[in-house]
């Protein structure tokens, strides 16, 4: 199905045609074999790297495309119509670049290039094995040590575990609660820094995710970002804009699960006809693809917010609850639709329903964001 978008510029335009037909040449073509031998796709990275697609929110000073948060999150869409993990790997490289994008000192930021163009790639490193939601709760510590710090703790879950060249590290430098955490910036040759075996996933098997082990893990201290103290609010900003990153990639997975649905149902026939003519089958096709178109709309209505400098965490939050859910509930009918075919691999469908489910669970779980919507409702 073709989705009528509106873009702000020809040149918007022109990079989701760009988009495009790199996701069909470079992405479609290579995902099954990927994700059976859950191997990462490094140089689909670099790929779109250097076609400019891993720095699009970012200032042209520093090697990004300046592009509106709306454009970006349309690019991510189209990347998980083809392949969820390298859609969500950009976002998660996207989110990666903000702190220092976005707290950064002058001298960090002459890493942005880099990091900005794909030949580094990033990890955030905010979850503990003990600690996934209450962020303000993390334990890992990092001690002053000279000209450095001493990092020791665990991270979770963590996406690029095991291939970044950069980790974003929320470590505590003072007391507890929020005020006491920080933000380090870790090379990948950071000695102690320690990637522990990938995990096995449900879906997204082509994206490493595994637990960090820092064991006195020696950081410069001119990689502090934001100063001492500053890493919860950094963590905070950022997931707002990673949410809608996860928001967007739902709604290109769930896009494609239902453009698939709905081509097998034209071509399917039962009892003389084909069986989208079938007004169970037709209703519930109509339903999904107006969710779809909802979950769409606000996603990006909360990405002008964003891009017109206007509060949107709660905006975010929403999106990434309602986005997520589709996309689980659009996966999981468009198996049905396909019946037996459906739960089959030689069918995409089974692989959509199995990637939709962790899009739930990221940047925050859903039942976060309706804490997040219910608490702005309550202060009014």
């Amino acid at each position: 199905m073709t989705v009528d978008r509106i873009l702000p510029t020809d040149e918007a335009r022109d990079l989701l045609e760009l988009t495009t037909e790199l996701a069909d040449r470079e992405l479609a073509p290579k995902v099954v074999e990927h994700e059976q031998r859950a191997e990462f796709p490094r140089e689909v990275l670099r790929t779109l790297g250097r076609a400019g697609l891993l720095g699009l929110p970012y200032p042209e000073e520093y090697g990004g495309a300046a592009q509106p948060y709306e454009v970006y999150l349309q690019v991510l869409e189209i990347l998980a119509g083809r392949w969820l993990a390298v859609a969500e790997a950009v976002s998660v490289h996207t989110l990666s670049c903000y702190p220092v994008a976005a707290f950064g000192s002058e001298e960090q930021r002459k890493l942005l290039p880099d990091m900005i163009g794909g030949e580094l790639l990033g990890a955030y490193c905010l979850s503990e094995p003990q600690g996934g939601s209450d962020a303000a709760a993390l334990t890992t510590r990092a001690v002053r040590d000279g000209d450095g710090y001493l990092v020791t703790g665990t991270k979770a879950w963590i996406t690029h575990a095991r291939v970044a060249d950069f980790y974003n590290v929320f470590c505590r430098t003072g007391g507890p609660g929020p005020k006491g955490i920080s933000c380090l910036l870790a090379d990948r040759a950071t000695p102690g820094l320690h990637p522990q075996a990938a995990e096995r996933t449900m879906g997204l098997r082509s994206s490493p995710v595994a637990q960090i082990v820092f064991d006195e893990a020696r950081v410069p201290a001119d990689r502090l970002i934001g100063g001492d103290g500053a890493g919860f609010t950094i963590a905070m900003s950022a997931l707002d804009s990673g949410r809608l990153g996860i928001a967007a990639c739902a709604v290109g997975l769930a896009q494609a699960a239902l453009d698939y649905a709905v081509d097998y149902a034209r071509q399917r026939e039962q009892f003389g006809r084909s069986i989208i003519d079938f007004q169970g089958l037709g209703f519930t096709l109509a339903d999904l693809a107006t969710q779809i178109s909802a979950a769409r709309a606000l996603t990006l209505a909360a990405a002008r917010l964003r891009d017109a400098g206007r509060p949107y965490s709660v905006e975010a939050a929403k999106a990434k609850l309602f986005a997520t859910d589709v996309a689980m509930r659009v996966t999981l009918d468009a198996v049905q639709v396909l019946g037996g075919a459906g739960y089959v691999a030689d069918h995409p469908v089974e692989r959509y329903l199995r990637e939709a489910k962790v899009l739930q669970i990221v940047e925050g779980t859903n039942q976060i964001q309706r804490l997040v919507i219910s608490r702005a409702l309550a202060k009014g």
